[in-house]
């Protein structure tokens, strides 16, 4: 039986039976594969040949709390949300920061496995406890702002909501769950807003006061204590201008994507949407996660011009890189309205300016006809028209019912010619950075279980300033170094997985957070008694697991690669004439995972990871 760091309970919620099962958590469970989007996966594997619409009730949609959520670690204030994604076809998870996850530990589960369709809009309510499904009809066809104001005023302002807007409604691959209102905490990537709908599913509250016993408080106050100082020196300039403060540094050296990914400088336009410019101009105050001493968060105001009375929250380096310098967009207000209007419709920021991008790129090229979509027309800078084909993806009309639907299909709709401008791996949009810039990001990129994304294995960070002698990396690595970046990406990739399991912010790494560090707070939470090495190879039985779980849907060799233009454009600017070298660092990777030639982990790996009978009906062996 859990007695530590859970709450040992989860609950399945049939919405086409209008039936809630909670199971109880077992440890054995638990210990391997610790919670978030670990648990989401060990469950997945039990569903997944019986998943064949992502939009089909056979879907689940799983939310998941982690051990360290809602305890006094620092930036654990985090929950994951995973499914197969209605975007890319394969397994897909996304993690959210904020309060949600939180409450929903507090009142009683450790996470929720949402099943079925509802023939009706149907909100879930969780107090302490208790579930019950309720009519939503009031709040449907609304927005993710007034919604979260209508389910807090429907069952207490004291509850936390996720929800979503329009677009996820909508059915658009690219919509987003969005918690903490205006505060604007989001599961962005892959869709997962639009599995939600299909459910005819509008909102989650929750709320409680339920405790939970922590293992050794006193070991693990003594081990926060000791690590606060070091976290608040080292994320100085994350507090005071929050991911925007990456926009200056992440263009000098060839990171920030601009053009649709085929320019390699843009020095003025930089500056004018960095966070030094938002911190000078528009932002009102930081925002805290709670639990967290960074305070990345920014709120901004705009009381004057054409996007005047924006109140919330301001943009991060993603969106900031999504919705300007990619759409070659100087004017930051002008992002930080489009932003806002993503966030009230529930859009990916990243999918959504990668789609716009892609959009500007067609018009230039004439592969998107003028005369087919004259008032729809967005050209490079526009930022006047980005919110008018924001509202067009949200609401699924005319070229935004095209657009998103994401890159990779939008360029089937519009042929050949299109191919090269869809910058994506297996259907997920790139995020803001460039592997050209840092080579390990091509093949993190490359093999991430969800496509394109940095933070499954934030490799790239070895490349920029900090070192990992655990892994026997005493210093930063040469960032247009390809030797080796297979290695150090994978044994990245199962450090990162039981961050997303146990749930903390990544931004961790960046103050010289090591492996021993997650050891000492899991045990002092848990009771467990994991070592390091352990530790990692519970990363790694996650890590392969999900690849298992992508195998199945269809997944090989041939998906792990990178657009065209990644691999063969040579930029000017701070990557000048450099491109990763994909195949080398994908060998080297598939060797050290023990992976065979088409990408499926062999037989002994299997075994070694004790995940031969993971699967219903034995569809792996």
């Amino acid at each position: 039986m859990l007695e530590y760091g859970y709450m040992g309970k989860i609950a399945e919620i049939d919405l086409s039976k209008r039936l809630i099962h909670v199971i109880n958590l077992e440890e054995e469970v638990a210990r391997t594969y610790i919670g978030g989007s670990g648990l989401s996966a060990f469950f997945l594997a039990k569903n997944v040949q019986n998943i064949n619409d992502p939009l089909g009730a056979e879907n689940p949609l799983m939310f998941m709390t982690g051990p360290l959520t809602a305890t006094k670690c620092f930036t654990s204030g985090r929950h994951s949300v995973a499914s197969i994604s209605p975007l890319t076809g394969i397994w897909c998870e996304s993690d959210a920061g904020g309060s949600w996850g939180i409450t929903l530990k507090k009142a009683g589960f450790d996470g929720l496995i949402i099943r079925g369709q509802s023939p009706d809009p149907v909100f879930v309510a969780v107090e302490n406890g208790e579930i019950t499904i309720r009519d939503a009809s009031f709040v449907w066809g609304k927005n993710t702002f007034s919604t979260y104001e209508a389910i807090k005023s429907n069952v207490g302002r004291d509850a936390e909501v996720a929800c979503i807007g329009r677009a996820g409604e909508n059915l658009v691959p690219i919509s987003s769950i969005m918690t903490d209102g205006r505060n604007s905490r989001a599961a962005g990537r892959g869709g997962l807003g639009a599995v939600m709908g299909s459910k005819k599913l509008k909102a989650i509250s929750v709320k409680g006061n339920k405790e939970f016993k922590v293992f050794d408080a006193e070991t693990l106050q003594a081990s926060l204590q000791a690590i606060a100082p070091k976290i608040r020196s080292a994320t100085t300039g994350l507090s005071q201008l929050g991911t925007a403060r990456s926009v200056r540094p992440m263009e000098e050296i060839g990171d920030l994507p601009i053009k649709n990914w085929a320019q390699g400088s843009w020095k003025e336009g930089a500056e004018k949407i960095s966070g030094e410019e938002m911190a000078r101009t528009i932002l009102t105050k930081q925002y805290y996660c709670p639990g967290c001493i960074i305070g990345c968060g920014r709120e901004v105001e705009i009381k004057n011009g054409p996007f005047q009375g924006l109140k919330g929250a301001g943009p991060e380096y993603e969106t900031l890189g999504a919705l300007g310098s990619l759409c070659l967009n100087d004017n930051l207000e002008s992002v930080a309205f489009a932003n806002e209007l993503c966030n009230d419709y529930g859009l990916d920021t990243i999918s959504t300016g990668n789609a716009i991008a892609f959009a500007m790129e067609g018009f230039e090229k004439g592969w998107i006809k003028d005369s087919e979509f004259e008032e729809q027309k967005i050209s490079w800078g526009d930022g006047n028209k980005l919110a008018d084909t924001i509202v067009l993806i949200g609401e699924n009309n005319g070229l935004g019912s095209i657009l998103g639907q994401g890159v990779k299909k939008a360029a089937e709709y519009f042929g050949e010619s299109s191919v090269e401008a869809a910058i994506h791996v297996k259907g997920l949009e790139f995020p803001m950075h460039d592997p050209r810039s840092m080579h390990s990001l091509a093949i993190a990129y490359a093999t991430s279980n969800r496509g394109a994304c940095h933070l499954q294995a934030v490799s790239h960070a070895l490349e920029l300033r900090i070192s990992m002698p655990e892994f026997g990396y005493d210093e930063p690595l040469d960032r247009f170094l390809n030797e080796g970046k297979g290695v150090m990406t994978a044994k990245m990739q199962d450090f990162m997985t039981i961050f997303d399991s146990a749930k903390l912010c990544k931004f961790l790494l960046f103050t010289g957070f090591k492996v021993q560090d997650f050891v000492d707070w899991l045990n002092a939470v848990t009771g467990f008694d994991y070592s390091a090495s352990e530790l990692m190879t519970i990363g790694e039985r996650i890590f392969t697991l999900k690849r298992m779980i992508n195998n199945y849907r269809g997944v090989r060799k041939e998906d792990d690669q990178l657009p065209s233009r990644i691999l063969n454009l040579r930029l000017e600017g701070g990557s000048k004439g450099n491109v990763p070298d994909l195949e080398k660092m994908l060998k080297e990777y598939y060797a050290f995972r023990d992976w065979d030639d088409q990408g499926c982990p062999s037989d002994e790996k299997v075994k070694e990871l004790e995940l031969k009978n993971i699967f219903e009906n034995e569809v792996f062996q």
